[in-house]
This record gives structure tokens, C-alpha cells and sequence, in this order.
């Protein structure tokens, strides 16, 4: 982890992203669209036409390049995609895609962060955008999961979807890594600026696909996992004008009044270390992590997120939203026993100061959607609980009057991370499939095709192999 800090906010100048000013009414196209794009929908001029034209609006530094294959099959050896990005993300046996030919634009906005180290660049708020020669009308935008780099969703989300024809653009969100808590000068600026990246990229992103196939996209899908899925929420929330629907994969709820991460992790880490002990206390234990929110039947997957996840997820963005906790102490003590001072097993945010709260109001959701959604969340996902996250929004939704533009599916035995697929294969089923069966039903809902079904958990089907559960996911 870090060194210790000397103060508690160190000073950054935030830079303005009011340069982009335009709002233009697009979305992801048309549902008729299959897999391989139509003849029709082939971009004018042929391959990489144009290139040495795109200019990305408000950009500091861009690098367009003509590549052969645009996906993970071909950019992974062309130096135009970074697999430490995405590695743990997906199961491995993930089919790659091939066949994409088009253009890359890899740059970054003004920024005075510097902790994305990509193409050397040693400069926050990094994008990619790709425009394949073979261009279905649409445009999918995409924040990243974790405190991930730009490339993180290439092999769960981009490879897919520029095999179907669109556009894709991604941002780093102007910030990565272990320590993105030193980013800003407030608690909460560097969530904030998440949020600001990720629609000042889709604005640009829209003037560069106008730019390359001389008209703007018909349709634009917002999507994302994690972090990213929250991404998708706030942006319908707050800037729907840009987007004609979007699908949120297991997004992090952030809600002023809890739950929030800062509620049921601290839990996690107070009761797991005396449930794993075993002994007198451990039943006792267990009940307070189910009451705490996660799932019975679960219990297999603790030992991973306590190890990987639970601490230090609790510790970062406690230290963005709540510095003043440990006072000069980076990011608290990992693994600290309850009692030991300023221990974040100890942490209760119902009972800190209105500072706190207001730096997650900044940043929290509210339920207001202004365009379709759909939200997917696995039932054994013990990062951010199913019943304190998801189960939460959509109830959110429906309360603030929105509720005919969300869909809301649990997918039973998902988890938070694909990859764990790979060590349970007899206790969970991957959602990517999930994840593609929904973006079908957003192009056909969002085409006037027909409305995807009901909200519902939907079932692990009991005769499924590993290799179906990898390429399927009836929604029905």
C-alpha cells in the first residue's frame, strides 16, 4: 500500500470539462441488427477511411491508428489494448471474436492526475474509441469496472459488441488504482469526476463517429460492470438526453441515507475472521453476515473476498468519502481486529459526522432514470450484496414513478467476478451471457420491437453444462 500522507487531502486543480458542450439525441441501434453487420450498414470509403481527419473534441493528446482486427484476437499483439486491464474479469474459455477491421483512437483529456501509466502516458482521464469499417449505426459508451484502466471491459464487453458493428468508446474515469483517493481536493471529488469522464466522453465520442461515417449514431447503449454499472445508472439519471437505453451489470449502489459499501462491508470484516475461526461464536458470526446481507449459501466464496476484497475495498473508499477517520493514516490498517483504534471493522456510517454524508451525496443515485434500463446482479454476489444493492435500486426506481423503464433480472448462482466461474464451476454460472442475452433485449426495446419480459431471478438451468452456461442466458 502507499506511504502514510502528511495531510488529508493533498491539492489538486480540477480541471473543467465544460468544453464539450453538445447533447446530441442518440442511442444503440436497431435490434434487426445480427451478429456480422449488414452489407449496407458498410462504412462509406472503405477501410480506415478518413483517419488522419477524426479529431476527438476537447482532447489534449490522440493517436489514431488503422488496425486490422479491432478486438482483444488482434490488439493484444498490436499493442492496442493492455490484458492486465481485464485479466480476472471474464472465464477463461471466453470465445474471442475476429474479424473487425476499423480504426483506433487511443488519447487522454486534460488532466492533472497521473496514475494511468498506459502507452507510457503517465496521464489520468485516458479514452479508446474504436470505429469499425463495418458499422451498424450504433454507438456503445463504457466506464470500468474496479479502479481499472480504459481497456478493462475489452474482452466481457467491447470484443462482443464491435463484432455486432458499433462504435465503442471507453474511459479510464480520471483516475486508477489502489490510491485513486488522492485524486481531488475534496472527499468525493475523484467519484465525482467518474461521472464527468464518462459524459464528457460520450459527447465526444458522438462527434467522432459523426466525423468518421459522415452522420451521428442512431443509437447509443451506455454499459458497464461494477463500478461501471453504477456509471450507467448516474448517467441515465442525470444525462439521458445522450443515451437511448443502457444495461447495468451488478452496479454499486451509493445511496446517501445507506445502504452503501461503506454499511455492509465493515460487517464483513468484524464477523468473517470469528465465523472462520470456527468455535464458540462462529454461529453467531454467521447469522450477522447473513443479517448483514450476505446470502446464505454463500459462505464458500468468504474466504476469496475476505482475502482480495472485503478490507481493502472497505479502506479506499472509505478514504475518499471519509479521510478524517484514521486522521494522517493512509487508507487504515489492513486487516485490523475489531477495537484497535480508528479500525475500519469498527467503522459505522450512520454515526459520522454530516461531512460523510454529504460527500456521498454527491455522488449517490436516486432512482430517476430517464431512459431504459436493464440491471443485472448475480444472487451470490458477496462484494456488493444482491439485497443491499440492486434489490435496492429498482425498488428506488419504482418509487421515484420510473418503474416501466427498468428491468430488473437476478441471475441465480452469478457472482461478482466471472472468473470465479473457472475455481466453482459446479456452484456458479458466468453472467456475461446474461449480460448479451440483455443488450438483445435493450436494442429490441429500445427499436419498438417489443419490451423485454418481466423482472425476475432467472434460474441456473439444472441439466446445463459449463460450456452451454458460458453462451447462454434465456431471459425468458
Amino acid at each position: 500500500m502507499p506511504p502514510a500522507r502528511t495531510e488529508t487531502r493533498p491539492h489538486r486543480i480540477r480541471t473543467t470539462l465544460a468544453a464539450l458542450s453538445l447533447a446530441g439525441i442518440c442511442s444503440l441501434v436497431l435490434a434487426s441488427i445480427a451478429t456480422a453487420p449488414a452489407a449496407d450498414a458498410a462504412t462509406p470509403g472503405g477501410h480506415c477511411v478518413a483517419r488522419a481527419q477524426l479529431r476527438v473534441p476537447g482532447a489534449e493528446r490522440q493517436q489514431a491508428d488503422c488496425l486490422d482486427e479491432l478486438t482483444t484476437a488482434g490488439t493484444v499483439g498490436s499493442g492496442h489494448t493492455d490484458p492486465a486491464d481485464y485479466n480476472g474479469l471474464t472465464p477463461k474459455d471466453l470465445p474471442t471474436p475476429t474479424g473487425v477491421p476499423g480504426i483506433q483512437i487511443d488519447g487522454y483529456f486534460p488532466d492533472t492526475s497521473t496514475t494511468n501509466t498506459n502507452h507510457r502516458w503517465n496521464h489520468d482521464a485516458q479514452f479508446v474509441i474504436r470505429l469499425p469499417d463495418h458499422w451498424n449505426g450504433g454507438l456503445v459508451v463504457s466506464g470500468t469496472p474496479a479502479n481499472r484502466e480504459q481497456y478493462a471491459n475489452d474482452r466481457a464487453i467491447a470484443d462482443w459488441v464491435l463484432k455486432r458493428g458499433y462504435a465503442y468508446a471507453a474511459t479510464d474515469k480520471g483516475n486508477t488504482g489502489l490510491s485513486f483517493y488522492r485524486d481531488g481536493r475534496r472527499p468525493g471529488d475523484a467519484l465525482a469526476e467518474w461521472n464527468d469522464r464518462v459524459t464528457q466522453l460520450a459527447r465526444a465520442a458522438k462527434t467522432v463517429v459523426a466525423q468518421r461515417y459522415h452522420r451521428p449514431p442512431a443509437r447509443t447503449l451506455a454499459t458497464g460492470m461494477s463500478n461501471g454499472g453504477y456509471l450507467v445508472r448516474w448517467q441515465l439519471e442525470n444525462h439521458p438526453e445522450l443515451y437511448d437505453g443502457g444495461v447495468d451489470w451488478e452496479g454499486t449502489l451509493w445511496r446517501t441515507e445507506g445502504p452503501n459499501p461503506l454499511t455492509f462491508l465493515p460487517p464483513a470484516l468484524r464477523n468473517y475472521p470469528t465465523y472462520a475461526a470456527g468455535g464458540e461464536g462462529a454461529e453467531a458470526a454467521q447469522q450477522a453476515m447473513h443479517k448483514a446481507g450476505y446470502p446464505a449459501g454463500s459462505e464458500f466464496l468468504w474466504p476469496y473476498h475476505h482475502k482480495v476484497y472485503w478490507d481493502l475495498t472497505q479502506r479506499i473508499y472509505r478514504e475518499e468519502l471519509d479521510p478524517d477517520y484514521d486522521g494522517a493514516t493512509d487508507a487504515g490498517t489492513p486487516y485490523c481486529a475489531p477495537g484497535t483504534p480508528a479500525c475500519d471493522a469498527d467503522y459505522t456510517y450512520a454515526d459520522r459526522p454530516a461531512a460523510v454524508h454529504r460527500a456521498v451525496d454527491r455522488i449517490a443515485l436516486t432512482g430517476r432514470i430517464g431512459k431504459p434500463l436493464i440491471t443485472l446482479q448475480g444472487t451470490l454476489d458477496v462484494l456488493l450484496p444482491t439485497s443491499q444493492g440492486s434489490d435496492v435500486y429498482a425498488d428506488m426506481v419504482r418509487k421515484s414513478g420510473r418503474g416501466g423503464l427498468l428491468r430488473y433480472y437476478r441471475i441465480e448462482d452469478g457472482t461478482h467476478v466471472d472468473s470465479l466461474v473457472d475455481t466453482f464451476p459446479d456452484k456458479l454460472r458466468p453472467i456475461v451471457p446474461c449480460h448479451r442475452a440483455a443488450f438483445e433485449a435493450m436494442e429490441e426495446w429500445v427499436a419498438g420491437k417489443g419490451r423485454p419480459p418481466a423482472g425476475h431471478t432467472v434460474r441456473r438451468p439444472a441439466d446445463a453444462d459449463t460450456a452451454t452456461l458460458l453462451t447462454s442466458c434465456p431471459l425468458e
